[in-house]
């Protein structure tokens, strides 16, 4: 049961998958219908997931699903999972490499390797201030209060 992202409850679950680039416009309306056409139909032992989906700074395609209506299941997951796999495959993306880390620089996204953080923070282009995005989180609450965070108060702090 596709519902709009904003009206899912802080509590709801979320995943969030990075792109390796900046989507187009024409992109970001497939990715949305084909999303939205997905969450209509995603189920969980046979009963309807109350979902929603965004897409933030043309590059995160948020799915999030209010599991006080009915829990995602292992196998409904990987339906979501099997989902954003023909995404990227239709339209040539990956969105499954967490081999890179998003970096908010001149509120443009930049992907820096975690193998070269230490670099980027050496050489001055990431400092404590640049706003690094937590990935990771597994909460819309946490989307909103964890997910972007200056690398003073992320894991990057180490390398100040």
């Amino acid at each position: 049961m596709l519902v709009p992202f904003e009206n899912l409850s802080s509590d709801s679950k979320i995943w969030i998958y990075q792109s390796d680039r900046v989507l187009s416009k024409a992109e970001v309306e497939n990715i949305k219908k084909k999303t939205e056409d997905f969450l209509v139909e995603w189920t969980a032992h046979g009963q309807s997931l109350q979902a929603g989906m965004q897409i933030l700074h043309d590059q995160f395609i948020l799915i999030g699903v209010n599991e006080s209506v009915n829990e995602a299941s292992g196998c409904s997951i990987d339906k979501s999972v099997n989902h954003i796999r023909e995404l990227e495959y239709s339209l040539n993306l990956n969105l499954l490499d967490r081999s890179k880390i998003a970096l908010l620089v001149n509120q443009q996204v930049q992907l820096v390797n975690f193998s070269e953080i230490k670099e980027f923070v050496s050489n001055g282009s990431i400092n404590s201030s640049t706003e690094v995005f937590n990935n990771a989180i597994v909460s819309k609450k946490e989307l909103e209060t964890k997910w972007k965070k200056p690398a003073s108060e992320s894991w990057i702090k180490r390398y100040f």
